[in-house]
């Protein structure tokens, strides 16, 4: 952390040296190291490793405000960012929303790292696909295991300098039948974590139950959600519901202080947390903190990077992006807190978990939905979104798992799924699914919603 906490002053200089000192200036200097092993027809097919150092930097100079960025470190290539940025200032209109550099303020803990999981060679991944292979016994199996490490520093000229590091790792794999697969993924800043015996077996368990699905009408259903469907609510909540900039433009749901969700409903954001992903500080070197962005049901705060916490006369809750003030700020580590007393059942099926068969043992009729795909939101105010379910449906009668169904397409208010009274049950543990991409860490149980709105099949 050293070296990009040097890497960072050192351009935080260069601009002071070109510019003078009236230009404000902001620099992360991140050094990020991905190794990727891909499997498909149940064997390894590529393994691939890829190290970058970068930097980004933010110039507010005579009232206009400019970014760039690169991945050459050496002088010639700092100087060039440097002088680029400068240019491109004269030529930027005045920005009359800069809400200036975030002061000195220390860190809590320097992220989420594990030390094994940095050091994890292609053979610790390469045992874990084994390992998912092997416990789908014969089925066709595909999906990655992959191990992330990240190091980086913030430097402003206003004298914040922190530095921090993280680590995860993932794994995420389909098992496949003829007409039907079975998903298994799980995500966490340990390597340790992740076993592929379980995950293995799992998919296999909902391959093998998803084969010829029937076809159900399109109407409104009591549905269980599963983790890795959650965290696609958990995902849009973060990028339009809890986004102050949004929420700043009247784009968002959120009412600060109203009750627009089920008393049940506790949604936190927490790097520090055993599930957080991420470095202890955003963007702009804001050290981040735990928000609670939804409790007992009540919407209690939104997302703030300096910029919309100026305009909302709020402060910055440390989610700001380095490029990200076109966007607004994103909460990146939410978490639908589990009922800590919430029953376990044996796990009979394609359930996920003993707590996810739990929610299901007391549905008189309904769906359980293993994951959303292909989600696009059609009303950013409402949050209404339409999507895909995808790697298994199945319909529960009196408390039991009956007969696979076909995917749906669905469109439905996110928030008013989850709305005052809406909520049946919250299961007791929350995975961790593996996201897209490593800078995430959407969190949550199963949870069972008394509606859900399909409107048809997955093909209309």
């Amino acid at each position: 952390m050293s070296a990009e906490l040097d890497l960072a002053g050192r351009v935080v200089d260069l601009v002071r040296r070109l510019a003078g000192s009236a230009a404000q200036a902001e620099v992360q200097a991140g050094h990020t190291a991905l190794a990727l092993t891909r499997f498909a027809n149940s064997g390894i097919h590529q393994n691939v490793a890829d190290a970058t150092t970068s930097v980004w930097l933010r110039v507010n100079l005579d009232g206009r405000t400019v970014g760039g960025s690169t991945t050459v470190v050496d002088e010639a290539g700092l100087t060039a960012l440097v002088e680029r940025t400068i240019a491109a200032a004269a030529l930027t209109p005045v920005d009359p929303g800069w809400p200036g550099l975030t002061p000195p303020a220390p860190l809590v803990g320097d992220g989420a790292w594990d030390e094994a999981t940095a050091q994890a060679g292609p053979e610790e991944r390469a045992a874990r696909v084994r390992a998912f292979v092997d416990a789908a016994e014969g089925l066709e199996t595909a999906g990655y295991c992959r191990t992330v490490h990240w190091s980086g520093a913030f430097a402003n000229s206003a004298g914040q300098a922190v530095a921090g590091r993280a680590t995860e790792a993932a794994m995420d794999g389909i098992a496949r039948v003829p007409g039907a697969d079975g998903v298994a993924r799980l995500g966490s800043r340990r390597l340790a974590d992740i076993d592929g015996v379980v995950l293995g077996g799992r998919a296999a368990l909902k391959a093998r139950a998803g084969t010829d699905p029937v076809e159900l009408p399109p109407g409104r259903y009591e549905v269980v959600l599963e983790p890795t469907a959650v965290a696609d609510l958990l995902a849009n909540f973060a990028f339009y519901g809890f986004n102050g900039k949004l929420h700043n433009e009247r784009q968002s749901f959120a009412e600060i202080g109203a009750a627009q969700f089920d008393a049940a409903v506790t949604i936190v954001d927490d790097v520090t947390a055993t599930a957080g992903a991420g470095v202890p500080f955003d963007g702009e070197g804001t050290p981040k903190r735990p928000v609670t962005f939804v409790g007992d049901g009540i919407t209690t705060a939104v997302a703030h990077d300096r910029r919309s916490a100026a305009e909302a006369g709020a402060v910055s809750t440390g989610h700001a992006w380095p490029g990200g003030s076109a966007f607004g700020p994103l909460a990146a580590n939410l978490r639908l807190q589990p009922d800590e007393g919430a029953p376990a059942a044996a796990v009979a099926g394609p359930a996920a978990d003993g707590h996810t068969a739990a929610l299901l043992s007391t549905m008189e009729r309904g769906l359980l939905v293993s994951d959303f795909w292909y989600t696009r939101v059609l009303d950013p105010k409402t949050l209404v979104v339409t999507g895909l379910t995808r790697n298994g449906v199945w319909l529960v009668e009196d408390g039991e798992i009956t007969r696979p169904v076909r995917n749906f397409r669905f469109t439905q208010s996110y928030p008013l799924a989850l709305g005052p009274g809406a909520v049946l049950g919250i299961g007791g543990n929350a995975i961790t699914p593996a996201d897209s991409w490593d800078i995430f860490g959407f969190t949550g149980p199963s949870l069972r919603l008394a509606s859900w709105n399909f409107t048809g099949g997955a093909s209309g």
